[in-house]
Formats: C-alpha cells, sequence, structure tokens
C-alpha cells in the first residue's frame, strides 16, 4: 500500500512537471512552473506566475524529495529556489502581502534543509520582515501593508514559521487572537477581521485553507511546548518534565482534536471525502492545504491519549479517503494525471487542450476549466503526497 501512494505521488509530481515547469525566460539552471496548462503566450512567459503558488510548488517538490530522495530533485529544488529569486525582479520581501511571504518563507526553509540544498540567504530576510510586519495594536499581521485586515491567510502560515523557528511567544499570540476573534458556532475557522471606523468587522467566510494553517500552528506550537516539558518522540517524558508547560500545551492539542473533528463533520462527505467547493485560481490550493496539515495531524499528534488517537485516525481517514475519490476520479493524458478542482466529481480536460474553442464565449475567454490551474493540480499533488505520508506513518509506525 505504501509503494502504490508512494507512485501515485511520483505520477502527480511528473505530470505538474511535464506540463507546467520550464526556464524562467530561457535562463539556464532556473525552473518555475507555468500557471495554466496549456499555457497562454503570456503565461509561458511567466507574465502572471503567482508568488505563492511557487512557494507550493517548491513545497511539492520538498515533499517528493524527502518521501523518495534523489539527486535530481534536489538539482530541481535548487533551480527553483533561482528560478523564484530571478522572477521576483527584486527583494522576495518587496511583495506587500504577507501570507505570500509566509508561505514562502516556509518551503524555502525547508528546502534549505535538504542535503546539497543550501539554506536560501531569503529566508532570514523574510522571516524577519514577517516579524517586523506584526501590528502593534492587534498583535498579529495584517493580509499586506497598509491595511486594516487582519486574516488568518496571513497569520496561520506566520505562526506556524514562528512555532518551527524558536519564537514561540509571538506564534501563541497568534493563535489564542485567532481563537478569541475567529471561530464560528460550527467550530471551523473564519477567514478575518476588518477594522472599520464604526469598529471591527468580522469575515465569516470559511475555507479549507485557514482550518489547514490553525491545524498547523496549533500542533506545532503544542510540539514545541512538550519538547520544552522533555518529551521525546515516543510521548515519554525524558528526563526531569516541566509540569507547567505540559499542561501549556494541552490547549493547542484539545484545539487541534476539536477543529480535525469539525471538519470531518462540516467540511466533508458522510464517507470522508473533503468537498468544499473552491473552485480555480487561489481557490485551487486551500483543500490541498487543508490535506497537508491534516497528514501532519495523523502523523506528529502525540499517541499518548485515547482522544488523540482518535483526532489521528479522523485526519488520516479524511486524507486517505479525499486521495483516493482524486485518484479514482482523475483524468489521463499521455499516462500522467488531470486531478479534479472537486474532489467528489470527475475531472475535465482543459478546454483548450488540442482543441480550437467550439463556441464564441470559448473564443472570447469566458468559459474556463478550473482544472487548468497550476493551483488545482497542485492540490491533487499535495493530496497524494499527504496520503502517500500517512500511509508510510501507519506501515512504519515509530516505536
Amino acid at each position: 500500500m505504501q509503494e502504490t501512494w508512494a507512485h501515485r505521488a511520483d505520477l502527480a509530481e511528473s505530470a505538474i512537471n511535464e506540463r507546467h515547469a520550464r526556464r524562467v525566460w530561457g535562463m539556464p539552471r532556473t525552473n518555475l512552473a507555468v500557471v495554466s496548462w496549456p499555457p497562454t503566450s503570456k503565461e509561458g512567459l511567466f507574465h502572471h506566475w503567482h508568488y505563492w503558488w511557487q512557494a507550493h510548488y517548491l513545497d511539492c517538490l520538498v515533499d517528493a524529495a524527502v518521501r523518495r530522495p534523489t539527486r535530481a530533485r534536489r538539482k530541481f529544488i535548487r533551480y527553483t529556489v533561482n528560478g523564484i529569486q530571478a522572477r521576483n525582479l527584486g527583494p522576495l520581501t518587496g511583495n506587500r502581502y504577507y501570507d505570500d511571504k509566509a508561505w514562502l518563507a516556509l518551503a524555502l526553509r525547508r528546502a534549505g534543509s535538504l542535503p546539497e540544498v543550501p539554506m536560501p540567504k531569503a529566508v532570514t530576510a523574510l522571516e524577519k520582515d514577517l516579524i517586523e510586519g506584526i501590528d502593534s495594536l492587534t498583535g498579529v499581521l495584517p493580509w499586506r501593508t497598509g491595511e486594516m485586515f487582519y486574516n488568518v491567510p496571513s497569520n496561520g502560515p506566520a505562526a506556524i514559521m514562528m512555532a518551527r523557528t524558536g519564537r514561540l511567544d509571538t506564534a501563541r499570540t497568534i493563535m489564542e487572537w485567532i481563537h478569541d476573534h475567529l471561530i464560528d458556532d460550527e467550530g471551523l475557522v473564519m477567514d478575518g477581521m476588518r477594522m472599520r471606523m464604526h469598529g471591527p468587522e468580522l469575515v465569516r467566510d470559511v475555507h479549507p485553507y485557514c482550518q489547514g494553517v490553525v491545524l498547523g500552528a496549533n500542533l506545532e506550537i503544542a510540539l514545541a511546548l512538550r519538547r520544552e516539558a522533555g518529551f521525546d518522540h515516543a510521548d515519554r517524558i525524558a528526563g526531569v518534565a516541566d509540569a507547567e508547560a505540559i499542561d501549556e500545551a494541552m490547549p493547542y492539542i484539545t484545539r487541534v482534536r476539536s477543529l480535525v473533528q469539525a471538519v470531518a463533520v462540516h467540511m466533508a462527505t458522510p464517507a470522508g471525502v473533503i468537498d468544499w467547493q473552491t473552485g480555480d485560481g487561489d481557490g485551487g490550493l486551500f483543500k490541498g492545504i487543508l490535506a497537508r496539515y491534516l497528514a501532519d495531524v495523523a502523523v506528529r499528534l502525540p499517541s499518548d491519549s485515547p482522544a488523540n488517537r482518535a483526532a489521528k485516525k479522523i485526519a488520516a481517514r479524511l486524507v486517505l479517503v479525499s486521495a483516493e475519490s482524486v485518484w479514482n476520479r482523475r483524468l489521463e493524458v499521455d499516462g500522467l494525471p488531470v486531478f479534479a478542482t472537486d474532489w467528489t466529481a470527475d475531472a475535465r480536460l482543459p478546454h483548450n487542450y488540442g482543441l480550437a474553442p467550439s463556441t464564441l464565449p470559448e473564443a472570447l475567454g469566458v468559459l474556463r476549466i478550473d482544472e487548468r490551474d497550476l493551483s488545482v493540480q497542485l492540490s491533487g499533488w499535495m493530496l497524494l503526497e499527504a496520503a502517500a505520508r500517512v500511509i508510510a506513518e501507519t506501515d512504519n509506525p515509530k516505536p
């Protein structure tokens, strides 16, 4: 079973690299993913390149290199880091959107942790930029510079970054703000809060993206606190434990368990397929982000209580059942998969693949097939990597 899911993830990697990957303006030792397939002329020239989509593309490349390390994969990752820096045409911190920068900081740090991949110098600058961007009044990041909108898409990945790099107090402040203000009556995470002249205004939209990053941030904080308390990887106390730190971790673990349950009840079919409609464009990435962090819960949440084990089992089921549905409903072109944007429906062939437009609206570009977008295909790849990771842990549990 482990090899089956690894092979499927390999095919997803091949599909995206064969259809989307190319040099940036022909420059050697560079790589980026074109944002649609088949691409328009402008897209092929990286006129539109979507900074944060490339961060997730890089993250998926790292997933594959961690799962099955090869020199070829590590070289491709180095070229992709080069491509991101080249196409940005300036410092990576110049982007106004803090969610974009947080995702790239996470992906670059993961890439730099691989053998033969130097830690990109931009990592430090991006992390510093995120820290300095925190609003002194709210204690959290705005969506972008000069904005009075504070949202989970920016603060979730930033909190993950803070927790992974030892800035635990900041990560905790961010998560306390989210849980104080942005949890709805069903236990799901809302989008954000906009500051108006008359006072705060909730943006109540619910997206899979937000559930994923809040799961990821709470888990990272809990694990960091447990390490401080002296827990080893087998969930046993290694030496003298700090009881206060153990207690401090529990609220974050409880939040993880509650949110996994809310996702299972409100965002998935009874069978367990994540079925939130996200469409194309940026939304195409949202379910893949949720799957990534559900897999994190399934693999890394401590197994030292019945409630934790139940949450791990639910998270694993959501990932594996969703992945099975997406795989079974894929299309194949030249032996490689095309994934559906709707994980409960059959994939559709991008409308201009090998064909002239058949109607006037198609000719004018009014009709779009969501499956054209890199974001949608990356989400499918993320899901298959998540499934491969969950199965690998199931087949080879830590002692």
